[in-house]
């Protein structure tokens, strides 16, 4: 298990701890964040995820992040998906892995008020969702 401390975030300004775990295959986030280190070497008195732009570094804003992953998927003949459109695919996914929904609402960051109606509001997620609550 790998742990660290965000400073800050849009939820909490004294930051937060983020941890995360190994994984077989090619999302597992420990090579992904070792891959960034290298590959964009963010100084130590910058923010951790800032990407090389010519001879300096820039932080990686959302709209940045959302824009590359977009393109990303087109290049792939994918749909893009947006913000919570993301989140929301990567709790689903840990759900249909048998990761149990209190660890999955912990590790995302959810609260059962705001999960819930969006489960509910997107009709293929509630429906898998709900076969997946079936099984346990």
């Amino acid at each position: 298990m790998r742990v660290f401390h965000l400073p800050q975030t849009k939820t909490s300004i004294e930051g937060e701890d983020i941890s995360f775990a190994k994984q077989s295959g090619l999302s597992d986030p420990e090579d992904a964040l070792l891959h960034h280190l290298k590959i964009n070497d963010p100084p130590l008195n910058n923010a951790l995820f800032v990407y090389r732009h010519g001879n300096s570094h820039r932080p990686l804003t959302k709209p940045r992040f959302i824009s590359r992953l977009a393109k990303a998927a087109r290049d792939t003949g994918m749909n893009p998906l947006q913000g919570h459109g993301i989140h929301i695919g990567s709790t689903l996914k840990y759900l249909l892995q048998n990761v149990p929904f209190e660890v999955v609402e912990t590790k995302g960051h959810w609260h059962t008020q705001i999960l819930t109606p969006f489960m509910q509001a997107t009709p293929v997620l509630h429906s898998e969702f709900v076969q997946f609550s079936n099984k346990t």
